[in-house]
Order: structure tokens, then sequence, then C-alpha cells
């Protein structure tokens, strides 16, 4: 038997009936060894080490949670648009109803993080529209991604000054230690052509990641599809004439995959209706696909979930996100793998924590330090409590972050 010994003045030895280091196999009895600064130095068995040294949990150790999709700017406006609704009357709800005096907008965006931050989640990929979370975001409380979002209503007339405002917002942005950004599309539905060419003119080409919301609602594919349903009488009534739209005769994703940049990781969020075929063709168009779920947010919205067996057997890297507190009760990443485990059960616990953790590390390419226990990673240690002898995630689950 081999024995390390560690001679850093500050150290940590946390252990639990269980460790999830999520790129092996559960440890039982597992201890996970990290400096003050929450630097893993190494993840041993217990009965290596003198009790009297251990800091002894029950329960179940995890790294942190990686929350891949939120709109933090938006956390004023909880409770403010109904549930139940469908996407179209609730983004009309947004729309109307978004604006607020700062200290209101700004006293909110600080407690949804601190509620996050107490639910285990250490990175997030945050969509902004504004700069309202850039003074948050700069005190680096957790590793954050900013996707600049744009949108021109299919508008081509309208991409170069609505790039050139994006810009001009995402220059605002102090980066914090860790921290990324891009410029990214809203939607299929929001985006002209003209538009993803300037997002993909103005981004680099490879080692970023862009955000786009895909597949949410109905009549988003029968947009694209055949050029009827809600979205005409939406942008109708703002005014906004889809004369020049043409329907492609596919649904929404197609016309993503057209325009956005395989060299790039490109995160798919929501996809409520996307299906087997067109999962697979995303990943053949491009090795560096991510899908975000919401469950919550999905349910909140249009009382439906994506099918999870569909992602699972085509091998898809999926990642959690909560979407803003206009569209959840919460912004818990635990509460989404919870509902998850709930309505579609045949999910393993296995499945939902690599999607709560390292595939969603991957996804922000943030996986150099978060995502997993692994010597030299600062992945954050949780403390798991509420699963079966099974391994099913109960509805009374808890959370504590301990490092």
């Amino acid at each position: 038997m081999t024995y390390v010994f560690y001679t850093f003045a500050e150290m940590r030895k946390i252990t639990a009936d269980w460790v999830c280091p999520v790129i092996s196999e559960p440890i039982p009895n597992g201890v996970v060894i990290c400096d003050d600064a929450g630097k893993i130095l190494a993840v041993e068995q217990r009965e290596h080490h003198d009790v009297a040294t251990l800091e002894i949990h029950r329960g179940v150790l995890t790294p942190g949670f990686i929350n891949t999709h939120c709109h933090l700017e938006l956390s004023h406006m909880k409770g403010k648009v109904d549930t139940g609704t469908g996407l179209i009357p609730f983004i009309t709800g947004v729309v109307t109803q978004r604006d607020a005096i700062q200290d209101v907008i700004q006293s909110a965006i600080r407690q949804a993080e601190e509620e996050m931050l107490e639910g285990g989640i250490v990175a997030l990929g945050d969509i902004s529209n504004t700069p309202d979370t850039f003074a948050t975001k700069a005190h680096g409380r957790m590793r954050y991604y900013t996707f600049l979002e744009v949108f021109d209503f299919l508008q081509e007339e309208n991409a170069q000054k609505t790039i050139e405002a994006g810009i001009a917002v995402f220059n605002q942005l102090d980066l914090a230690r860790d921290s990324a950004r891009a410029i990214v599309p809203h939607a299929p539905y929001s985006v002209s052509e003209s538009l993803f060419k300037a997002i993909n003119s103005f981004n680099p080409s490879g080692g970023i990641t862009v955000s786009i919301h895909n597949q949410e609602t109905p009549p988003e594919n029968q947009l694209f599809k055949e050029k009827k349903g809600a979205f005409l009488d939406f942008y109708g009534k703002f005014g906004i004439s889809l004369e020049q739209f043409k329907a492609s005769g596919q649904t929404s994703i197609y016309y993503a995959l057209a325009h956005l940049n395989p060299y790039n990781r490109n995160l798919f969020v929501h996809n409520t209706l996307t299906t087997r075929a067109e999962i697979q063709a995303a990943n053949d168009w491009s090795q560096k696909v991510y899908w975000a779920t919401c469950p919550n947010a999905n349910l909140y919205i249009e009382n439906r979930l994506p099918d999870y067996s569909a992602f699972m057997d085509t091998n898809a890297r999926m990642t959690i996100g909560t979407d803003s507190l206009t569209s959840n009760w919460q912004l818990s990443v635990l509460e989404e793998m919870k509902t998850i485990a709930r309505l579609q059960s045949y999910v393993p616990f296995s499945n939902l924590l690599r999607w709560a953790t390292l595939n969603g590390a991957e996804a922000l390419g943030f996986d150099d330090s978060l995502g997993s226990l692994q010597p030299g990673k600062r992945p954050g240690i949780l403390l798991l409590n509420g699963l079966d002898d099974g391994w099913r995630l109960g509805m009374g689950a808890t959370v504590k972050r301990l490092v």
C-alpha cells in the first residue's frame, strides 16, 4: 500500500458515506483532501487516515453544481408573469413588465446570486441583455459565462444597429477572475441571417460557448415549416412585419444549425420539442454541441418537459439550467434534478449528477477547475442528502456547501 504525505499548513480531509468524483464510480467512505483555498489534493479511502483528522459527514460528497442557463437580470420579476400561459404570452409579459428602478433590480440580482451560492452553484451561464448584472459579477463570487444576447426579430435591415448596440453593452463588462463572455443569438425565431453573420464575425471562432434558445414551443417550429401560427400574430401586435421571411419547410433547429459556428461550443437551451433525429443531426453537425434543460421553467411556462430518453439514446451532452425567477420558483440545480427524478424517473442519478456538474463545466469551458472531484481542481464540495438505497433522488433531498 502506498501512502501519500502532505505538508500543507492548512488542509482539510472531508469524508462521507460516499464520494462521487463524477469522472469515476462512487467511492464508499471516500475522503476528499483539499487545501485552504479549496484545491483538491487527493481523493482517497477513509481507512488510510486517522479518524481524528477527518471531517466526517453522513451523505454523499459531490462537486459544486453548474447552472448553464439563467437570466439573472430578470430576478426582480419573480411572480409577475403567470404560469401555464405558453411561451408567447410569457414573452409578452416579460417585455411589458421588465422595467423597474435600479435599486430594486440590483437588490434582486444580489439576492438571487446568494440563493444560488447557498444552493451549491459554483458557476453560471447567464443571459444578459443589459449591463444590470455586471456590478454583481465583478465581485467574482462564482464563475460566470456572460451571454450578451441580441435579436432583431428577423428584420435583416436592423442587423447592423443591433450588433452595434450589443457590442456597446458587451464592452461594459469588466471580467472578474475566470469569467468569460460572448455575443449570442436569442433564438431562431428572433435572429435574422444577417444578424447571425454579424455575431459570427464578432466572436472568435473556437474556444468560446454560444447559447441559443431552441424549440421551446410548437409555434416556433410551425413558423419555420409553414410560416403560420402564433408568432405571426405576436410580431404583428408589435408592428413587426415578416413579409420577407420565408419558411424553410424544416423545424427551427435546422435554421440555427445553418447559421451557427460549428467550431464553437454551442449550447441549445430548453429543447422541449427536440426529436431524436434533430439531436443526432446536431451531434453530426458538430462535436461541440451541448443541451441545457430547465425542467421547472418548462413546466412554469408550457407545462411540458423534453423527452430525456431521446437525449440519452443519442449520447447527447446534457446540462442543467434554472432559467430566471420570472419563469421559476427558485434558482436551484438540485430542484431541477428532483423534478426530473420525479417526473421522468428512468433517468439515473448518475446521469443527473453528470448533467449538473461535469457536462455543465465542459459546456462553459470551465472544466479546467470545475465539474469533478479531481486533484488540481477547485470545484467546490457539496454534501448531498436524500438518496435512497437504490440511488434514487428523493423529493426531500438537501444540499449543503462544504467548500
